[in-house]
């Protein structure tokens, strides 16, 4: 598994849970699974406790050698997971971007790398893969460094690769500039590969070059090849015909069910209520909220970007709260003016509302 983000060691969105899930239930089938993750500087390795597998590894790009230090731990289930410790690209706050949201300009070297580096991991450590997945735009060169660098490898080359779509808005295109240190050849800077109105688009390449595509549901990957589906990727899926397919995402009920949730202070089911009010006080006691079992609490976990509609909860929650007995919760990080728009909320709204602008795990459970 190649991700840019992976829970609990790093997470803005789905994407994090989805990979440590799916990873968890292939290990517990049998399977030997291993991460391969940025280690940001934003992971908790006093939480997270790590040993050194790779004091030093060399990873070739197009027009240098970078050399990185690659660390190991343990994730959900037991899942080995390397994180690639290179302070240039990943010794930063956010993951994508700063705070003021703005992608950091070195973007498609930073997740260049992080694909070219995965590959190098197997290689380093002897760790022959049957399958190389790769998950959305950040690891999608992957697919292509495998067929176009190490298709004759004797570690690699006979592995298949899959690239799971997540979310197809973003797909990492950025100027043609930064080609030439991606290593990929000019030969590939076409229309049917990574070539996008003159640009480089990471997803599309990748498309081009993964074995089989997938996305989170059925019905999600039939509107994605409908006409103006797959935000301008349509025509690219739809060319490859059986090889894209939609799987449901599932939800790891050893994590998420209020029957087994360690993470919240008191378990319930739905023959059995009661510990849902304990939650419920105790996430008002978290947020400052007026402690009252009967008022109607809304709750909301998320990205604060107008794909995920936050700016129509930001245009109606004035007037819920205005007209309504309710209390509103939320969690996320996302656009400045959202952001700064959740976080005087309380202040507005005191005992009414709280807000957490960043992430925490144990917060989102108790939502």
């Amino acid at each position: 598994m190649v991700c840019s983000e992976l829970a609990p060691f790093a997470k803005t969105g789905g994407l994090a849970d989805a990979v440590a899930s799916l990873s968890a239930t292939l290990r517990q089938m049998g399977h030997d699974v291993r991460i391969v993750i940025p280690r940001y500087a934003s992971v908790d390795l006093k939480s997270h406790p790590s040993e050194i597998a790779l004091s030093s590894m060399g990873v070739w790009m197009g027009t240098k050698e970078e050399w990185c230090r690659v660390l190991k731990t343990e994730g959900y289930g037991g899942v080995p997971v390397y994180m690639i410790e290179f302070d240039s690209y990943f010794g930063r706050t956010g993951l994508y971007h700063g705070p003021a949201m703005d992608d950091y300009p070195d973007n498609p070297k930073r997740f260049g790398f992080l694909a070219r580096a995965a590959l190098q991991v197997a290689l380093d450590t002897g760790f022959t893969p049957d399958v190389v997945h790769a998950h959305d735009w950040q690891a999608a060169l992957t697919p292509g460094y495998l067929k176009t660098w190490f298709w004759n490898n004797p570690v690699l080359r006979n592995a298949g690769s899959v690239l799971t779509i997540h979310n197809v808005a973003y797909q990492g295109v950025y100027p043609r500039d930064c080609f030439a240190y991606l290593g990929l050849g000019e030969n590939n800077f076409s229309p049917d590969k990574f070539e996008d109105y003159g640009k480089v688009n990471f997803l599309k390449g990748g498309i081009h070059y993964a074995d089989m595509i997938n996305t989170v549901s059925p019905t999600h990957a039939d509107e994605m090849i409908r006409p103006f589906g797959g935000f301008g990727l349509a025509p690219v899926l739809s060319d490859r015909g059986s090889d894209f397919t939609g799987i449901l995402n599932g939800v790891d009920y050893t994590l998420w069910s209020p029957e087994q949730d360690t993470l919240l202070p008191s378990r319930y089911s739905r023959d059995d209520l009661y510990g849902k009010r304990v939650c419920k006080r105790k996430l008002q006691q978290e947020l400052g909220l007026a402690i009252d079992d009967r008022v109607a609490l809304l709750g909301a976990v998320g990205r604060f970007v107008s794909q995920k509609g936050y700016q129509l909860v930001a245009e109606s929650i004035e007037r819920i709260l205005e007209t309504m007995h309710v209390q509103f919760v939320i969690l996320g990080t996302g656009a400045t003016e959202l952001e700064s728009f959740f976080r005087a909320l309380p202040s507005r709204f005191p005992g009414r509302v709280g807000s957490h602008i960043g992430f925490s795990n144990p917060l989102a459970h108790l939502i």
